[in-house]
């Protein structure tokens, strides 16, 4: 917990203790412990002298903040019905392959989650993908067996 009252601490003097900082606080929580845990979102309340009850809403309401692990490197499928029309259902199976794991889960070593998400702005270009930040679009199996080899690669 000393970790997380410290964060919490360097990104209230950043962001400021208003109810506006939350949101921003969360994302770099998030950007630095890859989830938020209860401890953080204690912390968070007690620093924005805000409910729990109020963090914890606003850290579960948003699709991109998670309140569980996540791996080093979080891979959100866009999964609308356009990336459906444009095979996502191969890029899915060739990723599940690749990480030994189904959507939904975090590998072993936890550098890999994987995950579902609505739409990513990409639609034009699907299927696509999220790995952190960084968008990957017109996807087949064989580029996502290169992205995927060059994120283990990655430390």
């Amino acid at each position: 917990m000393p970790h997380t009252k410290e964060l919490v601490e360097r990104l209230v003097a950043t962001h400021g203790s208003g109810r506006q900082a939350l949101l921003p606080i969360l994302q770099d929580v998030q950007r630095n412990e890859h989830y938020i845990s209860d401890d953080a979102m204690v912390e968070i309340a007690t620093q924005l002298d805000i409910s729990t009850a109020d963090v914890y809403g606003k850290a579960t309401f948003y699709t991109f903040i998670d309140t569980v692990p996540r791996g080093k490197f979080v891979i959100r499928v866009c999964k609308t019905i356009v990336c459906d029309m444009h095979n996502k259902s191969q890029i899915i199976e060739t990723l599940e392959n690749l990480l030994k794991i189904k959507v939904g889960e975090t590998t072993l070593n936890r550098k890999f989650s994987l995950l579902y998400t609505n739409c990513l702005g990409w639609c034009h270009m699907g299927p696509a993908m999220l790995i952190n930040d960084d968008v990957y679009t017109d996807l087949t199996p064989d580029r996502v067996r290169d992205i995927i080899t060059f994120y283990k690669n990655k430390n």
